[in-house]
C-alpha cells in the first residue's frame, strides 16, 4: 500500500512508498500508479498517534467498551497504539490479566494495545502489585498506574518509584488527595457555589503532584502525572522540570477546550452529567495555562483519558452519574481547535505531543518515529480543512458519552496505517 500526494507534517506534497511494513521511499512519484495506491489529495500525514491513557474496560465492563470496539475507536481517531488502563474487573494487577488484554489487542489488531499495570493490589493502595512479574510478562508492561484512584500513601508511592527503576518503568499518578475531595462533584469555585455542588479544590491535585515530584527526585525514578487540570499544577511541573527531575505530564483534550461553566450553562441546561469528569472541568484561566504549558513543553503529552460508560451510567442525576468522557475519535480535532488554530502548536508540535512523546514515555520503540525511510509505517492521514458536526451515533466506540455532541469541530482522520496495513480508509474501518 503506497500513499500519493501527502504532506508530511503539513509540508510540500510527496509520495510515500511502503514495503514490508516500513517506509521504503519518500519523494515525488515514488508511489507509482499501479497496485494499491491511496491518493491522499494533499492531506497531512503524522506519525501514528499514541495514547498513554485509554480505558478499554475489558475484562469486566464489556457493556461499556471492549478491546475490539475500543481499538476500532482508536484507529478511527488516528491512533496506532494505546495504553490500556488497569481499572478493569479483575484489576490488571497480575501478569495473567495484563497478558489477557495484550493478547486481545493482538487478536483484533486495529492498533497495538499496551496494558498498564496497577501499582497496588486491587487498586486498594495498601500493597504493591506484581510490578516485576508484569514487566517480565509477554505484555512487557512499563507503565503502572492506579488511575481512577490516587496512590495517596507516600511510603507506598516511594516504594513503587524505587521498584520500577530496575526495568526502566514509570509510575503514572492520578493526582487526587482523597481527603480533600470526599464527596466532591465539580471544580470548587463560583459555579459550584451557585449550583450547590460540593467543590473539588485545585489544591487536591497540586499537593499530590508536588509531593510526588519530590519523591521521584529523591529516589531518581520516573514519574508521569496523569490528566493535569490546574494552573497551579502547571507551575509545580515547571519548577520540577527546571530542576532537571525526570517528571512528565499529560493533559486531556477536554481540559484544553471545556470549562466548568458548562455544568451550569450547557445547551440542555444545568447539571448535565455529560460534563462530569475526573479531574473536573476547571476555569478559563486554567484552560489557558494548560494550553500554554502544552505549547512550551511543560506538559509533554496529550492523552485522551477515553472513559466509556453505558447510557444508564451517565443519563441519571448528577450526583449518581459516572465520571468520564469518550475521547479517542475527537482528540485530534479538539487539539486542532485548541492548539493549532490558536497558533500555539504547528503540526510538528502535534506530532510530538500526540505521538513521539507518549511513545518515548511508554518505551514503545516502534511508534512515534519520524516519518523517514526505514521507519515503521505507522501513519495517520488527516484533512484539517473540513469541519464536521460531532455525531456520537457514528462512533466506533460502544459508548456515546461525548461532551462534543452537536459541536462543529475541525479536521477529519482520512486514513490510519499500522505497519503499512490500513486500519482506516476514507474515514471508515477496514
Amino acid at each position: 500500500m503506497n500513499i500519493a500526494n501527502v504532506r508530511i507534517l503539513g509540508g510540500e506534497p510527496v509520495d510515500i512508498r511502503i514495503d514490508g511494513g516500513v517506509i521504503a521511499e519518500i519523494g515525488p512519484g515514488t508511489a507509482g500508479t499501479a497496485g494499491d495506491v491511496v491518493d491522499a489529495q494533499g492531506a497531512i500525514v503524522l506519525p501514528g498517534l499514541v495514547d498513554l491513557h485509554t480505558h478499554l474496560r475489558e475484562p469486566g465492563r464489556e457493556d461499556a467498551e471492549t478491546v475490539q470496539t475500543g481499538t476500532q475507536s482508536a484507529a478511527r481517531g488516528g491512533y496506532t497504539a494505546v495504553h490500556a488502563m488497569a481499572n478493569t474487573s479483575p484489576v490488571a494487577d497480575t501478569a495473567g490479566v495484563v497478558e489477557q488484554v495484550w493478547r486481545l489487542g493482538r487478536e483484533f489488531a486495529h492498533c497495538d494495545v499496551h496494558p498498564v499495570g496497577a501499582v497496588t493490589v486491587g487498586l486498594e493502595g495498601r500493597q504493591l502489585a506484581e510490578l516485576g512479574a508484569m514487566a517480565d510478562s509477554a505484555a512487557r508492561v512499563r507503565v503502572f498506574s492506579d488511575d481512577g484512584k490516587c496512590v495517596d500513601d507516600a511510603v507506598l508511592m516511594r516504594r513503587a518509584l524505587e521498584y520500577v527503576k530496575a526495568f526502566d518503568g514509570v509510575i503514572a499518578q492520578h493526582a487526587q488527595e482523597p481527603r480533600l475531595t470526599s464527596g466532591a462533584q465539580m471544580n470548587e469555585g463560583v459555579v459550584s457555589g451557585r449550583l450547590g455542588l460540593t467543590g473539588w479544590p485545585a489544591v487536591a491535585e497540586e499537593a499530590i503532584i508536588a509531593r510526588d515530584c519530590l519523591l521521584a527526585a529523591h529516589v531518581g525514578s520516573r514519574l508521569h502525572v496523569c490528566h493535569v487540570s490546574t494552573a497551579g499544577s502547571v507551575e509545580i511541573l515547571r519548577w520540577a522540570k527546571s530542576k532537571g527531575w525526570n517528571v512528565t505530564a499529560e493533559v486531556t483534550p477536554h481540559h484544553l477546550l471545556l470549562t466548568d461553566d458548562l455544568v451550569e450553562e450547557s445547551p440542555v441546561g444545568a447539571y448535565n452529567p455529560i460534563y462530569k469528569v475526573n479531574p473536573p472541568l476547571r476555569t478559563r484561566a486554567d484552560v489557558e495555562a494548560l494550553r500554554a504549558a502544552l505549547a512550551d513543553g511543560t506538559i509533554d503529552v496529550v492523552a485522551t483519558d477515553h472513559a466509556p460508560h453505558p447510557v444508564e451510567d451517565k443519563e441519571t442525576e448528577w450526583s449518581a452519574a459516572a465520571m468520564g468522557m469518550v475521547g479517542l475519535e475527537t482528540a485530534l480535532s479538539v487539539v486542532q481547535e485548541a492548539m493549532v488554530e490558536t497558533g500555539l502548536l504547528d503540526w510538528a508540535g502535534v506530532a510530538d505531543r500526540m505521538s513521539a512523546a507518549p511513545a518515548r514515555i511508554g518505551r514503545l520503540s516502534g511508534h512515534g518515529r519520524p516519518i523517514e525511510v526505514g521507519a515503521p509505517a505507522n501513519l495517520t492521514l488527516y484533512d484539517p480543512s473540513v469541519r464536521t458536526k460531532v455525531d456520537p451515533a457514528a462512533f466506533a466506540s460502544k459508548s456515546r458519552n461525548t461532551p462534543y455532541e452537536g459541536m462543529t469541530l475541525p479536521g477529519r482522520v482520512v486514513a490510519t496505517f499500522l505497519r503499512g496495513r490500513p486500519t482506516v480508509l476514507e474515514g471508515k474501518l477496514v
